[in-house]
């Protein structure tokens, strides 16, 4: 490897991507890309795609996500997005094409991390290696995953929840459940839909669920006016939420990923389980920030469960760390 060669670790997540570069995130972009309808011609990608979406009329321009539940849906579109990404780091003149790690759900086809392989090096990488999501989020958390002992990571991304079971670099026990950020954003609009009649946008259930979001009642009611379309008069209304209206939101979705860790948790040997115990699971992604995850899933799986101090950004930062890892970089091409 050169003095200046790039090693990209990159989260290719449903809702964002995110690159990793020297012990630092150089990019975080939505996963979304803006294309014209009659000619699927691209507009926008990234945060500009993100800005228009609800805003702009789906005749002229569709908003798309070229990756549904971890896996590219898309192919040109996202070998479109991730030359762009990877432009954006590198600069236009590019001497040295990029090394890169990308994360992918545990569990996907050899077709499907083909694809993935495929798109990263059309789109400019000189070579890439692919890393199962659980392994790099536990290396990204700072878990020892190359000792004996056995740790459990739950990774809730944008549109797919994985718990792993890990021990020696490797995955010993693993459940994915294709639910995660943009599930809850769902379940927020269909109850602000069934409670109030009024219809809101993804964005805006986004951002109920960042501001006053919760996965247990709090000690203190957070209240939020939203904005959105009556739906018998047409016209725009604000209704205020509450956090204890938000936890009944989430309730349905927050079970089916309490169900994915007690499925991994139930399948675990006896020797690595009582590890478990001792050591706890370690919540990374998005859905980790959400106010009181660890406190429900451990209220829910009688075992400790805490956030990574990173959880946002452990994917990529492991995936990067997994480059400059010659034992696990052996691993992951054995």
């Amino acid at each position: 490897m050169g003095l200046f060669d790039k090693k990209l670790g990159v989260d290719l997540g449903t809702v964002n991507v995110l690159i990793y570069e020297n012990e630092q995130i150089v990019l975080q972009e939505p996963t979304l890309v803006a294309l014209t309808a009659e000619d699927e011609r691209i507009v926008e990608i990234g945060q500009p795609a993100r800005e228009m979406l609800g805003k702009v009329d789906d005749e002229d321009i569709q908003i798309i996500r070229p990756l549904q539940n971890g896996v590219i849906a898309d192919y040109e579109v996202t070998e479109a997005m991730l030359r762009h990404f990877f432009t954006k780091i590198a600069g236009r003149v590019r001497f040295f094409k990029p090394t890169v790690m990308i994360s992918v759900p545990f569990g996907v086809t050899s077709v499907e991390k083909r694809a993935v392989l495929e798109a990263a090096l059309s789109a400019g990488a000189r070579e890439a290696f692919l890393i199962w999501e659980p392994l790099a989020a536990a290396i990204g958390a700072g878990l020892p995953v190359g000792t004996p002992a056995g740790d459990m990571v739950v990774n809730v991304g944008g549109g797919i929840t994985e718990a792993a079971v890990l021990t020696m670099n490797n995955i010993v026990r693993a459940e994915s459940g294709r639910m995660g950020g943009l599930k809850l954003d769902e379940a927020i609009q269909n109850y602000v839909r069934r409670k109030y009649n009024l219809t809101i946008g993804q964005p805006t259930a986004e951002s109920v669920k960042i501001q006053i979001g919760a996965a247990v009642p709090l000690q203190q009611e957070l209240s939020m006016d939203v904005q959105g379309r009556d739906n018998v008069s047409g016209l725009p209304r604000t209704v205020t939420l509450t956090t204890g209206e938000v936890v009944e939101a989430l309730s349905e979705t927050l079970n089916q990923i309490a169900n994915v860790v007690k499925g991994v948790l139930g399948n675990t040997p006896p020797e690595l389980a009582s590890d478990i115990i001792d050591r706890g699971i370690v919540l990374t992604g998005g859905g980790a920030l959400l106010r009181g995850m660890e406190v429900y899933l451990t209220r829910e799986t009688g075992v400790p469960v805490y956030r990574a101090d990173n959880a946002l950004i452990a994917v990529a930062v492991g995936a990067g760390r997994a480059l400059n890892d010659p034992a696990l970089l052996r691993r992951i091409l054995t």
